[in-house]
């Protein structure tokens, strides 16, 4: 079958934010998407992909650059797929989260909307995240002019290339967590080259070396865990014994043996090398126990300004029963805990929930109960009946949203009110549109967690009508 010829648009400026940090420019009644442009720009676009309601396309060459428009500070700028919004200026990236929430709400949701607050923005833009994890690579990507300069192929450390399960871009510099992981990082890659240790290859399955996982704290403690795909040998100990011995910093070290066909360690069992099993976070009195499996919030100052809002929104006096759905390790369960009579948690990863209970009694918190199980299938009658209607419930539910089995419960409970916490403003939007027949927005605070990307968390305030 013939390919067809697509054509070379020029001087297309380019004129909104579109979804998954792309731009967009309007042309012909099509909407073209454009990845590595910002407003403004003046550009010739090759498109690479024509559809009968949209185009898709890659800049030729820039004509003029937009006044709206900053220098990507990471060298991986481009490659890596990551922080496609780092040459927008951070004020510009807030005003465009900022109308995404706004036009999800509007013309997805179609309710009646009080005023958006201004988004809540991040006081760190780099250097926010508490975990990054790193994948070994026997051969790392290299870019076509890498390839046509000679530079011959070797092992790599880095990320994954954005829809490429099996190619990694490897990470010299990362400027998304603190530098000291860069530092391990790099020492791990340089040592396992010098010892002649073996990358993982992803199609073939086969290499000693297979992922990296760095966590930190904010009191300076970090966590590293290196995930093998072999059983331990000399220069696999040699190379936790290396990370053992130059950061004292590191007081958790531990390592994994998967020798599954996927990346995923949720049901691995991770061994101890060094130090403790865990490293704790602290967010006001509360101190909360992250394990190398556990889930807590990648941006620890802006998820103490997300829960602040939630506990705001919830009006707690201390004589609510509050549920939390989908209370992942009970992070948001336990923080408001002490402002209510009773929170009960549900969630549906069991490891999540033996979490949120640890974390509980870490606290002194005897006012939480937590369940495991998918959410449509234990929210219901009978549970309520024996755990207590909820005066007020929070919810905060993964990209997809609530099931509308949990949103027909929630409207047969009846709470007072319901704090929803999104991290996908439409889906978000299509479910307040079932709630909007028994509830009413009240407010809504938009909070960025993740400078320079499209992410933006959304938390909306409903009150029974």
């Amino acid at each position: 079958m013939k390919k067809k010829n697509l054509p070379l648009l020029e001087d297309i400026t380019i004129t909104d934010i579109a979804a998954e940090g792309k731009a967009l420019v309007r042309i012909d009644d099509l909407v073209c998407f454009v990845p590595y442009c910002v407003p403004g720009d003046v550009v010739d676009l090759q498109v690479t992909k024509k559809k009968h309601s949209y185009m898709e396309a890659r800049v030729a060459r820039y004509k003029q650059l937009s006044p709206n428009r900053c220098e990507a500070v990471c060298s991986h700028y481009g490659t890596c797929g990551g922080c496609k919004w780092q040459i927008l200026p951070y004020a510009e990236q807030l005003k465009w989260k900022q109308q995404q929430v706004q036009d999800n709400l509007t013309r997805i949701g179609k309710i009646d909307l009080p005023e958006i607050r201004p988004i809540l923005g991040s006081k760190k833009i780099y250097q926010y995240r508490n975990k990054l994890e790193f994948a070994f690579a026997d051969h790392k990507w290299l870019t076509t002019e890498e390839m046509k300069s000679g530079i011959p192929f070797e092992p790599g450390l880095g990320f994954h290339i954005p829809n490429c399960f099996d190619k990694v871009l490897q990470i010299d510099e990362c400027h998304l967590m603190e530098g000291l992981q860069n530092d391990i990082r790099n020492a791990v890659r340089q040592y396992a080259i010098d010892h002649h240790m073996s990358f993982y290859n992803e199609r073939q399955h086969t290499g000693q070396l297979r992922n990296l996982m760095i966590r930190n704290n904010n009191h300076g403690d970090w966590m590293v865990v290196v995930v093998f795909a072999e059983p331990l040998d000399d220069n696999a100990r040699g190379l936790l014994e290396m990370i053992h011995s130059t950061w004292p910093q590191i007081t958790c070290l531990m390592y994994c043996i998967n020798q599954k066909l996927n990346d995923t360690i949720g049901d691995q069992d991770v061994l101890l090398y060094s130090g403790e099993d865990h490293i704790i976070e602290s967010m006001e009195d509360l101190r909360f126990k992250v394990g190398p499996k556990s889930f807590y919030q990648t941006n620890t100052d802006q998820a103490y300004e997300l829960y602040s809002v939630v506990r705001q929104f919830a009006q707690l006096t201390g004589k609510e029963v509050v549920y939390d759905l989908y209370t992942g390790t009970g992070t948001i369960a336990n923080f408001v805990a002490k402002q209510a009579q009773k929170v009960v948690g549900i969630e549906y990863v069991p490891e999540a929930i033996e979490d949120a209970k640890v974390n509980a009694q870490l606290n002194g918190l005897d006012n939480t109960e937590f369940f495991a199980g998918d959410m449509k299938d234990v929210l219901n009658a009978d549970f309520i009946r024996v755990h207590g209607t909820p005066d007020v419930i929070i919810t905060d539910p993964p990209r997809a949203g609530m099931h509308e089995d949990v949103i027909n419960v929630i409207l047969s409970a009846a709470p007072q009110r319901v704090v929803y916490v999104s991290c996908n403003p439409a889906t978000q939007a299509r479910d307040l549109a079932l709630l909007d027949s028994n509830y009413k927005v009240l407010a809504v605070q938009p909070v960025d967690m993740f400078p320079h990307t499209q992410h933006v968390e959304n938390v909306v305030l409903l009150e029974k009508r």
